[in-house]
């Protein structure tokens, strides 16, 4: 698995510190495949990118649409959606984060399920050859398979997910994969038989050559892990959930990345925030990092878990995301890029 840098303050003795700490810079994601750019969908401007290195962040989760970047299955990317890619990789690279590329569709291609026609494991598969070789074996550049597949049973995902790694492998991209589960990927339900198995069991299938893989799981603090309410209802099971996904995590011997989770500004749910990020500072042996849900300038200023910088004030969710940074991580070249294995 990726090498982890044992330095950092929120690290227990033994163990490595986070490497990979940031925010998800939603925009690019918006709206439908025939979105108008700049009217229905943005790619993050370089003041944001530059307020979140500041603070000392070292990834961004970018969003994106598969049908923007790839209209027709099994055909080229897209030419000048690719490169407002490109560029928004290459903006929060020249800012020393690291980028997680994130095409956002919930395990569907327009209206087709992954895994069955016509968005079969085949046509899943080389879309993510297609992208990978674009962004193969460039430091700071990881793939997150998918977002939130939710109602795939988890055999058939393991299939669909499987043949997109092997796809990534083919081409000679040896960056790091994250590779969700199913059921929204939740850490709350990781060990549940909820549809077709449980992730925490069928997802150990899981095969990469390279052994360059990590899991992605999402976990909101509302009442119902929807991250759709302001109250936090689920805090408390919010935190037994990264809890027991730490313990899953260690006794697989697999490292964990939490690709989504968010709070509004009440005090009890930032106090359960900084809980969970506690937890995940500590057991760097488990956790590759995070990305909070979300920033971005097309975010509405009212929305409850939004962290986008406003009037140089900052949330207290960004105050304790804040906090939970390691200054001496962000400066290390060791922290500052994801590398692709070298095996």
């Amino acid at each position: 698995m990726l090498p982890l840098v044992a330095t950092g303050h929120a690290a227990v003795a033994g163990s490595p510190a986070l490497c990979y700490q940031g925010v998800n810079l939603s925009g690019a994601e918006y709206g439908d495949r025939n979105g108008v750019y700049g009217t229905n969908y943005i790619y993050p401007s370089e003041r944001t990118v530059l307020h979140f290195a500041a603070k000392g962040m070292t990834i961004i989760r970018l969003p994106f649409r598969w049908e923007r970047l790839q209209p027709r299955l099994g055909a080229a990317l897209d030419a000048n959606e690719l490169k407002r890619l490109s560029d928004s990789v290459a903006l929060i690279r020249k800012h020393g984060m690291a980028v997680l590329l994130d095409p956002h569709n919930f395990g569907y291609y327009d209206k087709g399920q992954v895994g069955k026609a016509p968005a079969t494991n085949a046509a899943f598969a080389d879309f993510w050859a297609r992208l990978a070789v674009e962004f193969a074996n460039r430091e700071g550049v990881a793939f997150g398979l998918m977002n939130e597949p939710y109602d795939i049973k988890a055999t058939d995902w393991l299939k669909s997910a499987n043949a997109a790694i092997r796809a990534i492998r083919i081409v000679g991209a040896r960056n790091l994969v994250l590779v969700p589960g199913t059921v929204w990927s939740g850490a709350g339900s990781w060990e549940k038989d909820v549809l077709g198995g449980a992730n925490g069991t069928v997802m150990l299938g899981v095969k990469d050559p390279l052994d360059n893989y990590g899991f992605e799981v999402h976990q909101y603090f509302d009442v119902d892990s929807s991250g759709t309410h302001e109250s936090c209802e689920g805090a408390d099971n919010a935190v037994k959930a990264i809890a027991g996904m730490t313990t899953w995590l260690k006794q697989n011997n697999k490292r964990g990345f939490l690709g989504e989770f968010g709070v509004s500004s009440e005090e009890a749910c930032v106090e359960a925030l900084s809980k969970v990020l506690k937890t995940m500072g500590d057991n760097g042996d488990a956790w590759l990092g995070w990305s909070y849900w979300a920033a971005g300038e097309w975010w509405p200023p009212g929305e409850a878990y939004n962290v986008q910088p406003q009037n140089r004030r900052e949330r207290p969710q960004a105050v304790a995301l804040n906090a939970a940074l390691d200054p001496k991580v962000a400066a290390s070249s060791d922290c500052a890029m994801v590398k692709p294995a070298t095996n």
